[in-house]
């Protein structure tokens, strides 16, 4: 279920009620717009990857070639979010299957909470601004030469 928090207000759910106690609201999608907010902002560091949907897969992969290679790293991070998952694993084994076996894996996966925001479409009319969190998952790959 998901959970809806209206700012100065007290918790409720979207959906049918509980046996917590919570009481149901019914968001009609006409009266609000949904506005999705980026991920919480994670450590970036020269050798972390971030993949998404919307940027070239070879251009990504690309990028992460040139890190290895002419990058002075002897490892790289590549993370993937939701949709992007399978596009993290596919770069990191087309790097493993490019190196002829030369570099390893290791992957990690995690769930990141994220807040969408339930903005009213009349702004005259009396509901306010409401928050939504949800749950989406991460893969965060470790590609890197073995030690000899």
């Amino acid at each position: 279920m998901t959970e809806i928090r209206n700012p100065g207000m007290s918790s409720a759910t979207l959906g049918q009620s509980s046996d917590s106690g919570h009481c149901a609201v019914d968001i009609d999608p006409v009266e609000y717009t949904l506005r999705k907010r980026l991920p919480r902002k994670l450590p970036k560091r020269r050798n972390d990857v971030y993949v998404n949907m919307k940027t070239d897969f070879r251009a990504q992969l690309a990028r992460c070639q040139k890190l290895l290679d002419g990058g002075g790293h002897r490892e790289i991070c590549v993370h993937g979010l939701g949709l992007a998952i399978n596009r993290a694993i596919n770069i990191a084994l087309q790097l493993q299957a490019s190196s002829q076996g030369a570099l390893q894996l290791a992957a990690n996966t995690s769930t990141v909470e994220l807040v969408d925001d339930l903005e009213p479409e009349d702004p005259d009319e009396a509901a306010e601004p409401m928050t939504r969190t949800r749950n989406n998952s991460a893969i965060h790959i470790k590609v890197f030469y073995p030690d000899p």
